[in-house]
């Protein structure tokens, strides 16, 4: 598939969190997944890892990237580079919704906890 429709947020069961998968292992990509998100004001992903390097967009708002024991504060049009298997979170300390776009090198994107659980994802990937 060369073009997908427009695709708009969903709430998650993840508290504060909406998503959509823009494109993954369901468009027939393997080496590539891109979602988008938004998080309320004081939300935050949960802690988690991912065994592939992921890139994240960030289009609106502010926030800190918790990563490896230090807090890196950004706000609208950063960039954030994680590195493959480094637990990380991505916490909204802003007013407004923060909005960004993650571009992970694999799909589907498997997720785990900092345990090595899976945390079992409510959205395709």
């Amino acid at each position: 598939m060369y073009v997908l429709g427009k695709q708009t947020l969903q709430p998650t069961p993840i508290p504060g969190i909406e998503h959509v998968t823009l494109a993954g292992s369901e468009d027939g990509l393997r080496n590539l997944s891109l979602w988008k998100q938004s998080i309320g004001p004081g939300g935050a992903t949960p802690p988690h890892r991912h065994d592939c390097e992921e890139v994240v967009l960030v289009e609106r708002g502010a926030g800190e990237l918790h990563i490896e024991g230090h807090v890196h504060a950004f706000a609208a049009n950063s960039t954030l580079v994680i590195p493959r298997n480094v637990v990380h979170q991505i916490v909204n300390t802003a007013q407004e919704p923060l909005d960004i776009v993650g571009v992970f090198a694999v799909a589907p994107v498997p997720v785990f906890l900092p345990d090595g659980q899976q945390l079992a994802l409510p959205w395709r990937s």
